[in-house]
């Protein structure tokens, strides 16, 4: 069947919906989706609904049946919707393909969406606009691991209106003990997520068993059929009624006084007059005008689905994917967020990769800050690993550079999910949940005008780190192992996407006091230059490990003033003798040496350290994972809950 007849049947079926509707107007449309597992009979199901419901243009049925004859090719359902050469090529769906379909009760919008695992970004596509789902199950091959996987990507969707239909019942001799199976072992599944099919429905879309007419074949089955299904679909609730939501999709500048900000209102309402609160940016300004298309006519409200334009009375600066709303119910605003993620990429994710989130018209750069757990689609069971694997799904927490404005996935469908990019390339997508995080805004706290962009403080770096600037001041003797922890710690922490650096004080003399010798006031003067340079890098927003001798307590006491804030006093605790065993430049032993910290110059041991290390008798990996946790509680954790003010206000 060639690509010119295919486009041609779903033009004539979009332009007969057309004018269908254009002649009643008034007719309550749904949007659903067709899902399951490649060859299950998806394409054939929506084919025979559109012959038995006779909505077909007049003749085209029987047209295409004689250009199958024609060409010697055997009549299928699916030739009535399937739209790509390639698909004809390949006998697959590959392709979300919307087309239109009435019943008598209303009309529908069928998003026919692929089955084949290689394809489900564009099945999640497709069933993230949908308001119910119909899923379709082969009866010979019964249950698999996509139809699983399928109805856990709805529920993970948030599409919970799910009709099964246990298609080609005559490849098994309409068997209702195989029906009463399939229907147990997947009611079972779908149980576990919390979703309860509506239907289940034994059908054959090839003969027209139960799709709009009942089955001699299946007497012993008293339910409804597939029209009469979908007709018992309830109608999402008017997002009209949720807080407005309106991103920002473009700003258009007609002279320097008038800019129109363009956008599609995703929930909720606005009237000329109201105040509206732009996030992230926390600007403010009144409306002064509603511009709608084509209408020439003066607008002074809009609603929820409505794509308008809108005036202020100030003419602020905000960008696209800025999110509009009320200053009363505003979305949330935070640098750290929790997703149920699903992963489409053949690379795995891993933590430490950073992405770009898109949530409608916003773009934020993000990071895999940490993967809590993957969830077997298949049986639903839970696994405390660190990679996530191709079709896995899992709950992530991403750290954002900067702060984003969203809504939890549960309060709001529309601005609560997100799909996540890898350059140009869909990479995953899911939902977003705030449990465990903070929304770092404060209700009637709002800026009418940008925040000074030459004033960045420390909590604004914070945010943008996903962790607080701080001192670790490692003091230890000479060999105790400060700088090989140091190192190691960097590490660790760098992989995990945080600013960190190493001043090292041996590294240091060469350089920044390279002309000081090893005198108590050389040493004194050593250490109040890498104070001051700690203290300052700390100031820009990051971790500074000092590794250094530093011997005398009025040393540290200084350093510990000059840096103030999240200072860290960390004592490396590792006794003369072993030092000595692990010096391997003989500096122990080198008589000439003098004022050799230990020997011939004393070590005044920290009284009141903020942490102690063993690194006598622990190992290097105990003490690092010690380090790591101390970093974790003291410097990312307060961010992490919001624990800590900010000018866009205060957490927890």
């Amino acid at each position: 069947m060639s690509q010119a007849l295919n486009v041609s049947v779903q033009t004539d079926i979009c332009n007969s919906q057309d004018q269908d509707t254009a002649m009643s107007e008034e007719r309550e449309q749904m949007k659903i989706v067709i899902v399951g597992h490649v060859d299950h009979g998806k394409s054939t199901l929506v084919g025979r609904l559109f012959h038995d419901t006779d909505s077909l243009p007049d003749g085209k049925f029987e047209q295409i049946q004689a250009m199958c004859k024609k060409r010697g090719m055997q009549f299928e359902w699916s030739f009535l919707m399937d739209a790509l050469q390639a698909e004809r090529d390949q006998e697959i769906t590959i392709d979300t393909t919307q087309i239109w379909f009435k019943t008598e009760q209303r009309n529908y919008v069928i998003i026919d969406a692929p089955g084949h695992k290689e394809f489900l970004k564009n099945m999640i596509s497709g069933a993230a606009s949908s308001e119910a789902a119909l899923l379709i199950i082969d009866a010979n091959e019964g249950v698999k691991e996509q139809s699983k996987r399928h109805g856990y990507l709805l529920h993970l969707l948030g599409v919970n209106q799910i009709a099964v239909a246990v298609n080609k019942m005559d490849l098994v001799g309409y068997s209702q003990e195989r029906f009463d199976e399939i229907e147990k072992e997947y009611r079972a599944y779908l149980k576990g997520i919390n979703v309860v099919p509506q239907q289940v429905i034994p059908i054959s879309a090839r003969e027209g068993d139960n799709i709009a007419n009942r089955s001699d074949s299946m007497d012993w089955y008293k339910g409804p059929t597939v029209v009469e299904a979908l007709d018992q679909f309830k109608r999402k609730p008017e997002s009209i009624d949720l807080p407005l939501r309106m991103p920002i999709q473009d700003v258009y500048r007609f002279d320097e006084h008038k800019r129109i900000f363009a956008g599609r209102i995703e929930s909720g309402r606005l009237q000329v007059g109201d105040t509206l609160l732009f996030s992230p940016s926390n600007k403010t300004s009144t409306i002064a005008s509603i511009e709608s298309w084509p209408e020439d006519d003066a607008v002074s409200n809009a609603f929820a689905g409505q794509s308008i334009g809108v005036t202020l009375s100030e003419q602020i600066f905000v960008e696209r994917g800025e999110i509009a709303s009320h200053i009363e119910h505003a979305p949330i605003l935070t640098n750290l967020f929790r997703a149920r993620l699903f992963w489409l990429n053949d690379r795995p994710l891993e933590e430490g990769r950073r992405f770009t989130l898109k949530v409608n018209t916003s773009e934020y750069r993000v990071d895999v800050r940490e993967i809590e757990q993957v969830v077997s689609t298949d049986d639903l069971s839970h696994n405390e690993v660190k990679t996530v694997q191709k079709n896995d799904v899992a709950e992530v927490v991403f750290k954002v550079r900067g702060l984003a404005a969203f809504d939890e996935f549960e309060k709001n469908a529309t601005t609560g999910r997100f799909m996540l990019m890898d350059g140009y390339q869909v990479v995953g997508g899911g939902i977003i949940s705030m449990e465990g995080f903070a929304d770092q805004r404060v209700a009637g706290t709002h800026h009418g005008e940008a925040i000074n962009e030459d004033i960045i403080s420390p909590a604004r770096r914070a945010m943008a780190n996903g962790h607080l600037g701080g001192v670790l001041w490692f003091s230890g003797l000479y060999a105790s192992g400060k700088s090989t922890l140091a190192f190691e710690l960097e590490k660790r922490l760098f992989a995990k996407g945080y600013q960190v650096y190493v001043l090292d004080g041996d590294n240091l003399r060469q350089g920044l006091s390279q002309e000081l010798g090893f005198t108590k006031q050389e040493r004194s003067e050593h250490l109040r230059r890498v104070s001051e340079l700690a203290s300052n890098l700390a100031k820009a927003g990051i971790i500074v490990i000092v590794a250094t001798i530093s011997p005398y307590a009025e040393d540290r006491r200084r350093a510990r003033n000059v840096v103030h804030d999240n200072f860290h006093s960390v004592y490396i605790n590792t006794d003369l003798k072993t030092c000595k065993q692990r010096d391997q430049q003989g500096l122990y032993a080198n008589k000439e040496i003098k004022n050799m910290t230990g020997v011939d110059d004393p070590f005044e041991e920290p009284e009141n350290a903020d942490l102690e290390i063993d690194n006598a008798s622990r190992s290097i990996i105990e003490n690092v994972d010690a380090l790591e946790i101390y970093v974790e509680d003291n410097l990312v954790r307060p961010v992490k809950q919001g624990l800590f003010q900010t000018e866009y206000g205060a957490g927890i």
